[in-house]
């Protein structure tokens, strides 16, 4: 095939996937851009400057900053110690309590604020600590979405690191805390600069975790994003926060990248047998029982809060989930919700399914010419910028610009299913790039020689390698999806409400009865994508992490 006709197949293959992504991500993005940076056709940076000067501007940038950066460091903190037990050390109860750490990940942003709510509030069992509506609420609950990351992505590499050369330092007389940092920590920093990044930029953006437990006090660039639309109808100032929030995780994007664009020392060839415990492993075991305990807590109290009424054990909040809730009702009975919910995550899991095929088999092919090559580095590149713009940014950007005009779009239905779609089109993509990138191209050659035509020899070749990670990718996106906040909270219609976005109405509304049927509301959103999270788990493919 000549260089010529290769680049117009490539081109081919990504023609859809470019054209969604430029309607439905571009075009969006660059409206928000536009409208926040330009006033009446000009650019105009006074106008900029006077609404980042606002006081509660400054204060929502500012919490941002310094919270996501808190709840980081100490996301690392506990999860590294945890991913060092969990692969490497071999204890009773191993894979049971792996399994636990990692199923918060995969909780919507908006059920762990009402975990939370429900252990910290006023009738929680650490209510006296006084911790509702405090930042410490807020990054304990950062904390308890993303040590999960650390652990996932840290752990992988941990796994598999090559224990020779901290062996031969052991012989020579190193102790156990010089060869941890002087072998152990630099092989492993790729990971854990990867893994940091990633909790950084989840942080940045846990919309519904701040919106929950922030009260009125509290705001992270999201909420006061959210608050500006809806509240205060301040479209400029929200699209100027957009862009400053744009320009903040493209830049952390960046300088991760560099900072682990070192040799990945923690690729080893060979998967390490894990050992006993011994004392020395005592500190990591105590922490990631502190991990435990975080994560159990606000999980079990949403559960037992669930199934209280008037101080008596019920099940009344599950089946008033059948009801619309109480004065004020809402425009659907909550399981109507919850349908709507599965509908959509399996829209948007199998338009993600389909870019992302197309994707993944665009760039993964070997590139025989120049030209070739810099196409699939672009379209590469092209398809990881969606996992930079937060869901709130692509949200407020659809909303903004494709409500008038020739892309007239906002009341569609699919709107919703392709905006979540394009939020787990990262996951995806990362998810199957590896896999089709290891297919041996002689195969792919091998076939075409004797005599099978291009479809064939990928239902031959590549099929057979990939239908595992596909099953991966369904499951990621459908998680996603599920509880996908932040895009939907700004297009969703309000006769047709998801699953989240009813949680924080009932949330919003006066009652014990609403309130017990948003906890009720949450454990069966968590139940389901847990479920569907842990089936993913047993596939064992590459994760999260690895973004």
């Amino acid at each position: 095939m000549s260089s010529t006709r290769r680049v117009a197949t490539l081109v081919a293959l990504a023609a859809l996937p470019v054209a969604v992504l430029a309607v439905f991500f571009v075009l969006p993005v660059t409206g928000m851009v536009q409208r926040g940076l330009f006033f009446g056709g000009s650019f105009d940076p006074s106008v900029i400057s006077r609404i980042v000067g606002r006081p509660e501007i400054q204060r929502a940038l500012w919490f941002t900053l310094w919270s996501s950066g808190l709840a980081t460091v100490l996301s690392v903190a506990l999860g590294l110690p945890a991913a060092f037990a969990l692969h490497r050390l071999r204890f009773p109860l191993q894979r049971v309590i792996r399994a636990g750490l990692l199923v918060p990940f995969v909780l919507p942003t908006v059920v762990v604020g009402v975990a939370f709510r429900e252990l910290i509030g006023e009738a929680g069992l650490l209510a006296p600590l006084g911790l509702d509506g405090t930042p410490t609420a807020i990054i304990l609950g950062l904390v308890f979405f993303n040590a999960s990351v650390v652990i996932r992505a840290v752990g992988a590499a941990w796994e598999s690191l090559d224990p020779r050369p901290g062996e031969a330092a052991a012989a020579l007389g190193a102790s156990p805390v010089r060869v941890l940092l002087t072998i152990t920590l630099p092989a492993l920093r790729p990971a854990i600069v990867s893994a940091a990044s990633v909790v950084f930029l989840f942080c940045a953006t846990a919309f519904g975790i701040v919106l929950t437990l922030g009260g009125v006090r509290y705001n992270s660039i999201e909420t006061e994003i959210y608050k500006l639309t809806f509240t205060l109808f301040d479209l400029p100032g929200a699209a100027v926060l957009s862009v400053l929030q744009l320009l903040v995780v493209v830049g952390l994007l960046v300088v991760a990248g560099r900072l682990r664009a070192v040799p990945d020392a923690a690729q080893s060839r060979v998967v390490v047998r894990r050992r006993p415990v011994s004392l020395l492993d005592l500190p990591a075991l105590a922490s990631m029982s502190v991990l435990v305990l975080l994560v159990a807590g606000p999980l079990l109290a949403l559960l037992l809060g669930s199934l209280r009424v008037e101080d008596r054990w019920s099940l009344a909040n599950y089946v008033a989930l059948q009801t619309p809730g109480f004065d004020p009702p809402l425009p659907v009975p909550v399981t109507s919700a919850l349908l709507t919910s599965l509908t959509v995550a399996v829209q948007a899991s199998l338009a993600a399914l389909v870019l992302g095929l197309l994707v993944a088999f665009a760039v993964t092919r070997r590139s025989r010419s120049v030209a070739e090559r810099r196409v699939r580095s672009v379209l590469d590149g092209l398809f990881m910028v969606p996992l930079g713009v937060s869901a709130v940014t692509l949200g407020l950007g659809l909303y903004l610009t494709l409500g008038t005009g020739v892309f007239d779009f906002r009341d569609e239905p699919w709107l919703v299913p392709l905006a979540q779609a394009l939020v787990a089109l990262p996951l995806v993509v990362r998810t199957l790039v590896p896999v089709l990138a290891s297919v041996d191209d002689r195969l792919r050659q091998a076939a075409a020689g004797l005599g099978a035509g291009p479809l064939r020899a990928v239902m031959t070749v590549d099929v057979p390698a990939v239908w595992k990670p596909l099953l991966a990718a369904s499951g990621f996106a459908f998680a996603a999806s599920l509880g996908e906040f932040g895009a939907t909270s700004f297009l969703v219609r309000e006769e047709n409400p998801t699953l989240p976005v009813v949680i924080l109405r009932l949330l919003s509304r006066p009652g014990s009865d609403n309130y017990g049927m948003a906890l009720a509301a949450a454990c069966v959103l968590a139940a389901a994508t847990a479920l569907v999270m842990l089936l993913v788990e047993r596939l064992r493919v590459p994760s999260i992490g690895a973004l």
